[in-house]
């Protein structure tokens, strides 16, 4: 009579211990050598801590951001995808980058051309303030057909190279990055003008 509940107790201990194991077979590898305990001891000491303390632990944090901010503004200048901001990763914002860069344009003139339209309006001669009216509003229109242009090309070139993928917001990244001027654009222009992407 013993007997016979000690081995339902065992029975059961090995139902629970199967249970318990439901990652690998007993018996298999775990795929890696034990480590040495000198080599564990080592690991855990270098294991990151969070300071006790709140001041430490919040200067902590403001110095991995300024690292990977300064990461960041190194990536937009060099260009390295590893480290660019969400919004400039991937290949889709690569190519409208690349396409915007190598077409000249007529909106990455539109501030130092709404600087002189400015000056003229301020000048108190009625004919050139009348003129800077009308130069802004024909400067508009052609800046508006010229995101046109550009929009439905780039629409068309992301559909023929990245059928499938997600291009969402592409189009109008491409369109603001044409609002700043070449030389102050980042990330910095990768391709000449008339190149092709």
């Amino acid at each position: 009579m013993f007997r016979r509940r000690s081995d339902d107790a065992a029975a059961s201990a090995t139902v629970l211990e199967k249970q318990d194991e439901t990652t690998r077979h007993p018996e298999a590898k775990k795929g890696r050598p034990t480590p040495k305990r000198s080599e564990a001891e080592a690991n855990r000491r270098t294991r990151v801590t969070v300071p006790k303390d709140r001041k430490e632990a919040s200067r902590q944090a403001r110095d991995r951001m300024r690292v990977e901010r300064e990461k960041q503004r190194q990536a937009l200048i060099d260009g390295d995808e590893r480290h660019l901001p969400a919004r400039d990763k991937g290949p889709v914002r690569k190519f409208a980058r690349d396409y915007v860069d190598a077409r000249w344009s007529l909106a990455e003139f539109f501030l130092p051309a709404a600087v002189v339209i400015l000056v003229m309006s301020i000048v108190k001669v009625p004919t050139l303030q009348l003129l800077s009216t009308l130069l802004f509003l024909l400067f508009f229109v052609f800046v508006i057909l010229d995101f046109a242009r550009l929009g439905f090309g780039l629409r068309k070139q992301l559909a023929e190279r990245f059928a499938g993928q997600n291009t969402r917001g592409a189009v109008a990244y491409g369109i603001m990055r044409t609002l700043q001027m070449r030389r102050l654009r980042l990330p910095k222009p990768q391709v000449r003008r008339g190149e092709k992407p």
